[in-house]
């Protein structure tokens, strides 16, 4: 599939979805605490998804069984909720969800610590999404695409952090899923030049530890393959002639 560009309609679209599921993860963040199990949290998010007229885009997608990808500590990405994983005081928790509004796609992720957390996992966090600023702010038009990867593994890779090379960010649209995959490394080629109206999902996955990664038995679940912290940030962003345009990053009331 060809790397599509967004007409102004369904720019439009994608901001709604966009600020919806920024909302969202606005929302969900209030409710988390030690104590509440990992499906507590698909289902908080679910309600919130359907409440504002959308649909949450995982759910069933390829077989994925629930709305929200909830990943506990050394867990990297695809974490299944559970009714008996329980969230403990010093976890860290990442939260990737994505919604489909009238047909149009938004995606993004967050990681939390619940209570009072490590320094060295407070720092992770912070770096991760750092990481996503240094390398959003080349998704411009005339630049090209590896230019963003190459900024954010830099970034992260300066603090002896490992930046996963196994999974990577997309193009989003009417799919949640289009092209171009998006590496959060640096990468010899320059990749495809960058055009107003294009829509990228950027997503830094990074690990304390090494970039190594293994599945858990049920296929989805990522882990650190050294039982490493790992944390997770995205955004859904457009593409134009002046700069970044981040549809999923709402401020908190």
């Amino acid at each position: 599939m060809p790397i599509t560009i967004k007409n102004a309609q369904e720019i439009e679209l994608m901001r709604i979805a966009g600020k919806i599921l920024g909302r969202v993860h606005n929302e969900v963040k209030k409710e988390l605490k030690a104590g509440m199990t990992t499906w507590d949290i698909d289902h908080i998010a679910e309600e919130l998804i359907r409440s504002y007229g959308c649909i949450p885009s995982f759910l069933n997608y390829q077989g994925y069984p629930a709305s929200v990808c909830v990943s506990v500590n050394s867990e990297v990405v695809h974490g299944i909720p559970s009714k008996y994983r329980i969230i403990q005081e010093g976890d860290i928790v990442s939260l990737d969800m994505g919604l489909i509004y009238k047909g149009y796609h938004s995606d993004a992720a967050r990681t939390h610590g619940i209570g009072p957390i490590s320094e060295e996992a407070a720092m992770l966090i912070e770096r991760t999404k750092q990481s996503f600023f240094e390398g959003v702010q080349y998704a411009k038009a005339g630049n090209h695409l590896h230019q963003i990867g190459n900024a954010i593994g830099d970034y992260a890779e300066q603090f002896g952090y490992g930046v996963v090379r196994d999974l990577c960010g997309h193009g989003i649209g009417s799919h949640m899923h289009e092209e171009p995959e998006i590496p959060n490394y640096r990468k010899l080629r320059r990749g495809p030049l960058l055009r107003e109206g294009m829509m990228l999902a950027i997503e830094p996955m990074i690990n304390i530890g090494t970039y190594a990664v293994d599945w858990k038995p049920d296929g989805w679940t990522v882990v650190t393959q050294d039982g490493s912290l790992s944390a997770h940030y995205e955004n859904t962003v457009l593409v134009t002639a002046e700069g970044p345009e981040i549809l999923s990053l709402v401020e908190e009331e």
